[in-house]
């Protein structure tokens, strides 16, 4: 099963995909740590465009037709990702859960918002 996990940065959609990905035995594949990757290659300098989302895409289908469930953790904001991410699904020929994280605090989600850009993370 291919689980989308989407949401804002600073909602949380990191601790959970990991717990859920640690609890469940599933694969956890994270556009940041990719396109962070990319990065730190030096092979752009610009823009990464969509270099990071296509890299992870490959990963999740090559583990989701391995038979592993597969945690997708990304801001998933355009319909052009969450149809990608769709994609990846049907072609692995598996079944799809799509979950829109929200924090209800507007004061939470801003301090852990401020707090990332002062820890980099």
């Amino acid at each position: 099963m291919l689980i989308i996990l989407g949401g804002l940065p600073g909602v949380g959609n990191t601790s959970i995909a990991r717990v859920f990905s640690k609890a469940a035995s599933a694969v956890h594949v994270r556009i940041d740590s990719i396109e962070g990757a990319i990065r730190e290659s030096g092979v752009t300098v610009d823009s990464l465009d969509d270099a990071g989302y296509r890299a992870v895409y490959a990963v999740a289908e090559d583990n989701l037709r391995l038979g592993h469930a597969v945690v997708a953790d990304s801001v998933n904001p355009l319909p052009i990702t969450r149809a990608a991410w769709l994609d990846v699904a049907r072609r692995a020929g598996t079944p799809v859960m799509e979950v829109e994280i929200r924090c209800s605090d507007q004061a939470e989600h801003r301090r852990r918002v401020e707090r990332r850009l002062t820890d980099g993370e």
